[in-house]
Protein backbone atom coordinates (compact mmCIF):
# COMPACT_ATOMS: atom_id res chain seq x y z
CA UNK A 1 0.00 0.00 0.00
CA UNK A 2 2.82 2.42 0.86
CA UNK A 3 4.44 1.80 -2.53
CA UNK A 4 1.10 2.56 -4.19
CA UNK A 5 0.79 5.88 -2.34
CA UNK A 6 4.38 6.75 -3.27
CA UNK A 7 3.51 6.71 -6.98
CA UNK A 8 -0.08 7.97 -6.64
CA UNK A 9 0.66 10.93 -4.37
CA UNK A 10 0.72 14.40 -5.89
CA UNK A 11 3.07 15.63 -3.17
CA UNK A 12 6.57 16.33 -4.54
CA UNK A 13 7.97 15.95 -1.03
CA UNK A 14 7.07 12.30 -0.52
CA UNK A 15 10.00 10.89 -2.53
CA UNK A 16 12.41 13.31 -0.90
CA UNK A 17 11.25 12.41 2.60
CA UNK A 18 11.33 8.71 1.77
CA UNK A 19 14.91 8.91 0.46
CA UNK A 20 15.99 10.84 3.55
CA UNK A 21 14.35 8.22 5.77
CA UNK A 22 16.20 5.43 3.96
CA UNK A 23 19.49 7.34 4.20
CA UNK A 24 18.97 7.91 7.93
CA UNK A 25 18.34 4.22 8.46
CA UNK A 26 21.43 3.29 6.45
CA UNK A 27 23.59 5.65 8.51
CA UNK A 28 22.20 4.18 11.73
CA UNK A 29 22.96 0.61 10.68
CA UNK A 30 26.23 0.95 8.76
CA UNK A 31 27.15 4.62 8.73
CA UNK A 32 30.31 4.25 10.82
CA UNK A 33 31.68 1.57 8.52
CA UNK A 34 30.86 3.52 5.34
CA UNK A 35 32.45 6.76 6.55
CA UNK A 36 35.47 4.92 7.86
CA UNK A 37 35.95 3.28 4.46
CA UNK A 38 35.74 6.64 2.68
CA UNK A 39 38.39 8.05 5.02
CA UNK A 40 40.65 5.04 4.53
CA UNK A 41 40.37 5.33 0.75
CA UNK A 42 41.34 9.01 0.97
CA UNK A 43 44.40 8.12 3.03
CA UNK A 44 45.31 5.44 0.48
CA UNK A 45 45.19 7.98 -2.34
CA UNK A 46 47.42 10.39 -0.39
CA UNK A 47 49.92 7.66 0.37
CA UNK A 48 50.03 6.17 -3.12
CA UNK A 49 50.31 9.47 -4.99
CA UNK A 50 52.93 11.04 -2.74
CA UNK A 51 55.08 7.93 -2.39
CA UNK A 52 54.83 6.46 -5.89
CA UNK A 53 58.27 6.76 -7.58
CA UNK A 54 56.79 7.90 -10.90
CA UNK A 55 53.54 9.68 -10.01
CA UNK A 56 55.18 11.80 -7.30
CA UNK A 57 57.51 13.33 -9.92
CA UNK A 58 54.58 15.13 -11.52
CA UNK A 59 51.67 15.03 -9.07
CA UNK A 60 51.21 15.37 -5.32
CA UNK A 61 48.40 15.70 -2.82
CA UNK A 62 48.77 18.77 -0.61
CA UNK A 63 48.87 18.44 3.16
CA UNK A 64 47.50 20.80 5.78
CA UNK A 65 50.86 22.60 5.93
CA UNK A 66 50.52 23.44 2.22
CA UNK A 67 46.89 24.56 2.48
CA UNK A 68 46.70 26.35 5.84
CA UNK A 69 49.19 28.95 7.16
CA UNK A 70 50.96 28.01 10.38
CA UNK A 71 49.30 30.81 12.36
CA UNK A 72 45.92 29.12 11.85
CA UNK A 73 47.21 25.69 12.95
CA UNK A 74 47.85 26.14 16.66
CA UNK A 75 48.02 22.39 17.16
CA UNK A 76 51.02 22.16 14.81
CA UNK A 77 49.24 19.56 12.71
CA UNK A 78 51.03 18.98 9.36
CA UNK A 79 49.35 16.12 7.53
CA UNK A 80 47.50 12.89 8.14
CA UNK A 81 50.41 10.78 6.91
CA UNK A 82 53.21 12.67 8.61
CA UNK A 83 55.38 10.27 10.68
CA UNK A 84 54.08 10.30 14.24
CA UNK A 85 50.63 11.60 13.30
CA UNK A 86 47.61 9.65 14.52
CA UNK A 87 43.91 10.19 15.01
CA UNK A 88 44.52 11.87 18.36
CA UNK A 89 46.57 14.62 16.69
CA UNK A 90 44.03 14.88 13.87
CA UNK A 91 41.12 15.27 16.29
CA UNK A 92 43.10 17.87 18.24
CA UNK A 93 43.56 19.86 15.04
CA UNK A 94 39.84 19.66 14.26
CA UNK A 95 39.00 20.95 17.74
CA UNK A 96 41.66 23.60 18.25
CA UNK A 97 42.80 24.96 14.88
CA UNK A 98 41.01 27.84 13.22
CA UNK A 99 41.06 25.92 9.93
CA UNK A 100 41.35 22.17 9.44
CA UNK A 101 41.79 19.95 6.40
CA UNK A 102 39.01 17.47 5.61
CA UNK A 103 40.71 14.12 5.12
CA UNK A 104 38.30 13.15 2.31
CA UNK A 105 39.14 16.28 0.28
CA UNK A 106 42.34 15.81 -1.72
CA UNK A 107 43.91 18.72 -3.56
CA UNK A 108 45.95 17.13 -6.36
CA UNK A 109 48.55 19.46 -7.85
CA UNK A 110 48.85 18.96 -11.60
CA UNK A 111 50.70 22.15 -12.57
CA UNK A 112 54.12 20.50 -12.37
CA UNK A 113 52.88 17.96 -14.94
CA UNK A 114 52.21 20.72 -17.45
CA UNK A 115 48.43 21.03 -16.93
CA UNK A 116 46.24 23.69 -15.46
CA UNK A 117 43.21 22.48 -13.52
CA UNK A 118 40.74 22.79 -16.38
CA UNK A 119 43.00 21.01 -18.87
CA UNK A 120 43.56 18.12 -16.48
CA UNK A 121 39.86 17.89 -15.67
CA UNK A 122 38.99 17.71 -19.39
CA UNK A 123 41.70 15.11 -20.00
CA UNK A 124 40.38 12.85 -17.25
CA UNK A 125 36.81 13.20 -18.47
CA UNK A 126 37.48 12.75 -22.18
CA UNK A 127 39.99 9.89 -22.08
CA UNK A 128 39.46 8.12 -18.75
CA UNK A 129 35.78 8.72 -17.81
CA UNK A 130 36.77 10.30 -14.49
CA UNK A 131 34.54 13.25 -13.59
CA UNK A 132 35.79 16.15 -11.45
CA UNK A 133 33.92 19.27 -10.43
CA UNK A 134 36.36 21.67 -8.79
CA UNK A 135 39.61 22.95 -10.26
CA UNK A 136 42.09 25.77 -9.74
CA UNK A 137 44.89 27.20 -11.85
CA UNK A 138 47.23 24.33 -11.01
CA UNK A 139 45.20 21.70 -9.14
CA UNK A 140 42.04 19.62 -9.06
CA UNK A 141 39.97 18.45 -6.11
CA UNK A 142 39.44 14.73 -5.56
CA UNK A 143 36.80 13.58 -3.08
CA UNK A 144 36.06 10.20 -1.59
CA UNK A 145 32.61 9.26 -0.36
CA UNK A 146 30.62 6.25 0.79
CA UNK A 147 30.04 5.14 -2.82
CA UNK A 148 33.72 4.70 -3.65
CA UNK A 149 35.46 1.33 -3.64
CA UNK A 150 39.06 0.19 -3.75
CA UNK A 151 38.66 -0.47 -7.47
CA UNK A 152 37.94 3.25 -7.96
CA UNK A 153 41.20 4.10 -6.22
CA UNK A 154 43.11 1.50 -8.21
CA UNK A 155 41.71 2.97 -11.44
CA UNK A 156 42.75 6.50 -10.41
CA UNK A 157 46.30 5.40 -9.59
CA UNK A 158 46.49 3.47 -12.86
CA UNK A 159 45.43 6.59 -14.79
CA UNK A 160 47.99 8.78 -13.02
CA UNK A 161 50.70 6.23 -13.79
CA UNK A 162 49.67 6.19 -17.45
CA UNK A 163 49.69 9.98 -17.68
CA UNK A 164 53.06 10.15 -15.92
CA UNK A 165 54.48 7.59 -18.34
CA UNK A 166 53.24 9.71 -21.22
CA UNK A 167 55.00 12.75 -19.77
CA UNK A 168 58.19 10.74 -19.36
CA UNK A 169 58.02 9.72 -23.00
CA UNK A 170 57.52 13.32 -24.15
CA UNK A 171 60.44 14.43 -22.00
CA UNK A 172 62.66 11.72 -23.47
CA UNK A 173 61.61 12.63 -27.01
CA UNK A 174 62.33 16.29 -26.29
CA UNK A 175 65.80 15.53 -24.97
CA UNK A 176 66.55 13.33 -27.99
CA UNK A 177 65.61 16.24 -30.24
CA UNK A 178 67.85 18.58 -28.29
CA UNK A 179 65.04 20.59 -26.77
CA UNK A 180 66.51 20.44 -23.29
CA UNK A 181 64.58 19.99 -20.05
CA UNK A 182 60.87 20.57 -20.23
CA UNK A 183 58.02 19.90 -17.83
CA UNK A 184 55.10 18.00 -19.20
CA UNK A 185 56.43 18.62 -22.73
CA UNK A 186 55.85 22.37 -22.35
CA UNK A 187 57.37 25.00 -20.11
CA UNK A 188 55.09 26.55 -17.49
CA UNK A 189 55.78 28.72 -14.44
CA UNK A 190 55.59 27.30 -10.93
CA UNK A 191 52.03 28.53 -10.45
CA UNK A 192 50.88 26.28 -13.27
CA UNK A 193 49.66 28.92 -15.72
CA UNK A 194 51.63 30.39 -18.59
CA UNK A 195 51.45 34.17 -18.93
CA UNK A 196 52.73 36.34 -21.75
CA UNK A 197 55.02 39.27 -21.09
CA UNK A 198 52.23 41.62 -22.20
CA UNK A 199 49.84 40.10 -19.67
CA UNK A 200 52.48 40.32 -16.96
CA UNK A 201 52.86 44.03 -17.75
CA UNK A 202 49.12 44.52 -17.51
CA UNK A 203 48.82 42.70 -14.18
CA UNK A 204 51.79 44.24 -12.36
CA UNK A 205 50.00 47.39 -11.11
CA UNK A 206 47.39 45.23 -9.38
CA UNK A 207 49.81 42.90 -7.59
CA UNK A 208 51.09 43.45 -4.09
CA UNK A 209 54.52 42.21 -5.13
CA UNK A 210 55.01 42.09 -8.93
CA UNK A 211 58.24 40.10 -8.57
CA UNK A 212 56.55 37.32 -6.59
CA UNK A 213 56.07 33.89 -8.20
CA UNK A 214 52.46 33.90 -7.07
CA UNK A 215 49.75 36.16 -8.45
CA UNK A 216 48.04 37.59 -5.37
CA UNK A 217 46.69 41.05 -5.96
CA UNK A 218 43.84 43.51 -5.60
CA UNK A 219 41.01 42.03 -7.68
CA UNK A 220 38.57 44.74 -6.62
CA UNK A 221 40.87 47.47 -7.95
CA UNK A 222 41.34 45.62 -11.24
CA UNK A 223 37.58 45.10 -11.64
CA UNK A 224 36.55 48.69 -11.06
CA UNK A 225 39.40 50.05 -13.20
CA UNK A 226 37.28 48.97 -16.17
CA UNK A 227 34.73 51.63 -15.23
CA UNK A 228 37.22 54.48 -15.71
CA UNK A 229 36.89 55.91 -19.20
CA UNK A 230 40.50 57.12 -19.27
CA UNK A 231 41.71 53.53 -18.73
CA UNK A 232 39.44 51.89 -21.30
CA UNK A 233 40.05 51.39 -25.00
CA UNK A 234 37.55 49.94 -27.44
CA UNK A 235 38.97 48.02 -30.39
CA UNK A 236 37.31 45.70 -32.87
CA UNK A 237 37.87 42.05 -32.11
CA UNK A 238 39.97 41.21 -35.19
CA UNK A 239 41.58 44.60 -35.64
CA UNK A 240 45.38 44.60 -36.37
CA UNK A 241 45.58 47.47 -33.92
CA UNK A 242 45.25 44.97 -31.07
CA UNK A 243 48.62 43.36 -31.88
CA UNK A 244 50.21 46.77 -32.27
CA UNK A 245 48.97 47.88 -28.87
CA UNK A 246 50.19 44.68 -27.21
CA UNK A 247 53.67 45.04 -28.74
CA UNK A 248 53.90 48.70 -27.85
CA UNK A 249 52.61 48.13 -24.35
CA UNK A 250 51.15 50.66 -21.96
CA UNK A 251 52.23 52.02 -18.61
CA UNK A 252 49.25 51.26 -16.42
CA UNK A 253 49.16 53.41 -13.30
CA UNK A 254 47.77 52.03 -10.05
CA UNK A 255 44.84 54.15 -8.91
CA UNK A 256 42.43 53.82 -6.04
CA UNK A 257 38.88 54.97 -5.87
Amino acid sequence: MKRFFTHASTSPNLQIIASLDVARRQMELEGYELVNRAIQLALDVRREVNSHPLISKYFRVLGADDMIPAEFRNSGFIDYLTPGANWATAVKALREDEFALDVTRLTLVCGSAGFDGTQFKNLLAAEYDIQLNKTSRNSVLLQTNINNTRSDIAQLIKVLVEISQGIEKKLADGRNKGEGSIRGAREIPDDGCAESSELQLLLQPFRENPSSKTSEGDMRLAFFAAYREDQCEHLKLFSPEIDKRLKRGRNWSRQTS
